[in-house]
C-alpha cells in the first residue's frame, strides 16, 4: 500500500488511528517495526493527544512499547487529560509496561490535571502490583492531588482494601495515613462510611485500635514476639539461643515471632528465624500463616523469604486483590472451613496437573506403584488358577479311581451273591440224608440202653439230696 501511493502517516477518518497507532493498539511488533524503519512518525496524537506510546501503555503491550522508546518515543509526553504513559499503565493494571517505563527514566510523580500521580490511579483502580512496583521505584503514596486526596482517601472511598492496606503500611506513618484530611475535611475513615465500604472500615478501626492501645501489640508476657516486632534481633537472638523462649512459641492470638516480623517488614529479623529452624506453616488465630501475614501488609521482601514472589522486578506482575485477600478474626470453625476449602482446591488443582503431566507422557510414583500392584494380582491370579487347574484334574483322576473302584464292589457284589445261591442249593441237598443218619443214631442208642439194662444193679441221680433205690428186675 505505502509503494503504492499511501501516506504511511496517514490517520484513518473514524478514529484518526495512524498505522503506527494501530500496529501499537494490536501489539503487531513485525508491523511497527517496519513502519519505524520506514519513517514512520511515533509523536503523532489521536483526538484524545494519544501517542502510540500512550496505546501501548493501556493495551499492556510491553515489546512495541520497547520498540517505541528505543527509537525515541517521548515517554514523559501527556494526552488531553495530562496523563503519562505510567498514568494509563498503572490505571489498566499492567505492570510490565508500567516497569518498562520507569527503567527509561520517566518522572514517577508526574501530576495530570487533576493532580493525579500514577500512585493515585493505581490506588483509585485497586492495581496493587503497580502500586507496589511504583513504590520501590521510590513513588511517594502521600501524595495529595487537586483536592487534597491522598492514594488512602481514593482506595478506601472505592473499597481496595488490599491497596488501602499497603498504602497504611508503606506511608510515612500510620497515624498520618489514616488522619489525613481532603478539601472536604474527609479521612480515609470517613469516606469508608459514607460510601459503605464494610472492609476497609472494620481495618481502619483494628489499625486505630492497635494505636491507642499498643500494649495489646507488645504483650509482655511474650517477649520474643515483642521483640520481633520492634525488628531487635540482638534481644531476639538472646532470648531464643539461651532457651527463654522457643522459636515456635505462641501468643494469645496464635502468632509466632515470625508473623510479627513478617507483618512488621523486619527482614533480617525473620531471615534469622528461618535460619534457626522457625516453623512458617503455624496459622494464627485467624487462619494465616506469615506468608500470608506479609502478603496483606505488602511486605515483598518477607514474601520472597518466605517462598512467594522474588524481589526480580523481570518476575514481578500484577495480581490484583487475588493473593491479597482481607482476613479478618473468625471462629475456629470458620478457620477450619476456610482451610477445608483450601485442600479441596489445592486438590482439584493436583489432579488437573496430574492428568497434564500424564497426557504429556509423564509417569507418576503412584502410577508405577498401581502398575507394581496390578501385575503383582496377576501374577497371584495366575498362580491361583494353576493351581485350580491342578486341583481339578486332581478331583477328576480321584472320580475316576472311584468309579473303577464302584464297578470292582459291583462285580464282587455280583459273584457274592452267585456263591450264595449256590450254598443255599448245595445245603438244602443234604439235609435228607443227614437227618437220615441221626434218626439211625437215635435208634441205635436207644436199643443199646436196652441192652445194658439185663445186669441187676442201682442207679443214683447225682444232685438229688436223698437218692432214690431203683430197682432193676432181670428179663425172664
Amino acid at each position: 500500500m505505502v509503494q503504492r501511493g499511501a501516506g504511511i502517516n496517514d490517520a484513518d477518518s473514524k478514529f484518526k488511528f495512524t498505522p503506527l497507532h494501530w500496529a501499537s493498539h494490536h501489539g503487531s511488533l513485525e508491523c511497527l517495526h517496519w513502519l519505524l524503519w520506514h519513517g514512520a512518525d511515533h509523536s503523532d496524537k489521536t483526538p484524545q493527544g494519544w501517542t502510540p506510546a500512550h496505546l501501548t501503555a493501556i493495551r499492556g503491550q510491553d515489546a512495541c512499547l520497547q520498540a517505541l522508546a528505543a527509537n525515541g518515543a517521548d515517554l514523559n509526553e501527556k494526552d488531553n487529560r495530562g496523563c503519562t504513559a505510567a498514568h494509563l499503565a498503572a490505571a489498566h493494571g499492567n505492570s510490565y509496561c508500567l516497569q518498562s517505563i520507569l527503567r527509561h527514566g520517566v518522572d514517577i510523580n508526574a501530576t495530570d490535571n487533576m493532580g493525579w500521580t500514577p500512585v493515585h490511579c493505581a490506588a483509585f483502580h485497586g492495581r496493587l502490583g503497580c502500586l507496589q512496583l511504583l513504590s520501590r521505584w521510590g513513588a511517594s503514596v502521600d501524595e495529595v492531588d487537586h483536592s487534597g486526596s491522598t492514594p488512602a482517601h481514593l482506595a478506601a472511598g472505592e473499597g481496595h482494601l488490599p491497596c488501602l492496606k499497603f498504602i497504611v503500611c508503606a506511608g510515612a506513618s500510620i497515624d498520618h495515613t489514616l488522619n489525613a484530611r481532603n478539601d472536604q475535611g474527609d479521612t480515609p475513615k470517613n469516606l469508608c462510611q459514607q460510601f459503605y465500604k464494610k472492609d476497609c472500615l472494620d481495618y481502619l478501626n483494628a489499625v486505630e485500635y492497635d494505636l491507642l492501645h499498643p500494649e495489646d501489640e507488645e504483650n509482655l508476657a511474650f517477649p520474643a514476639h515483642v521483640a520481633a516486632y520492634n525488628g531487635d534481633l540482638a534481644q531476639l537472638k538472646m532470648l531464643i539461643e539461651t532457651g527463654v523462649v522457643s522459636v515456635n512459641e505462641r501468643d494469645d492470638k496464635g502468632s509466632t515471632p515470625a508473623h510479627k516480623a513478617a507483618g512488621n517488614g523486619h527482614v533480617q529479623v525473620l531471615q534469622w528465624l528461618v535460619e534457626n529452624g522457625a516453623n512458617l506453616r503455624i496459622v494464627n488465630s485467624a487462619g494465616e500463616t506469615p506468608k500470608d501475614v506479609a502478603r496483606r501488609f505488602g511486605r515483598l521482601g518477607c514474601v520472597a523469604i518466605l517462598g512467594g514472589d522474588s524481589d526480580d522486578e523481570e518476575n514481578f506482575v500484577d495480581e490484583g486483590s487475588e493473593d491479597f485477600k482481607p482476613s479478618e478474626p473468625q471462629s475456629k470453625a470458620e478457620a477450619r472451613g476456610r482451610a477445608k476449602r483450601k485442600i479441596d482446591e489445592l486438590a482439584h488443582l493436583l489432579d488437573v496437573a496430574k492428568m497434564n503431566y500424564r497426557q504429556l507422557g509423564g509417569v507418576l510414583d503412584e502410577d508405577q506403584k498401581k502398575q507394581e500392584e496390578e501385575r503383582e494380582s496377576a501374577r497371584v491370579i495366575r498362580e491361583l488358577e494353576a493351581q485350580l487347574e491342578y486341583e481339578r484334574e486332581k478331583r477328576e483322576k480321584l472320580e475316576a479311581q472311584m468309579d473303577k473302584l464302584r464297578a470292582q464292589i459291583h462285580t464282587l457284589t455280583l459273584q457274592l451273591e452267585d456263591e450264595r445261591g449256590r450254598h443255599l442249593t448245595a445245603s438244602e441237598r443234604q439235609r435228607p440224608s443227614t437227618s437220615n443218619q441221626q434218626t439211625s443214631l437215635r435208634r441205635k442208642k436207644k436199643k443199646n440202653k436196652r441192652l445194658d439194662t439185663t445186669a441187676s444193679g442201682i442207679f443214683v441221680r447225682r444232685g438229688v439230696s436223698s437218692p432214690r433205690t431203683i430197682h432193676c428186675l432181670d428179663k425172664d
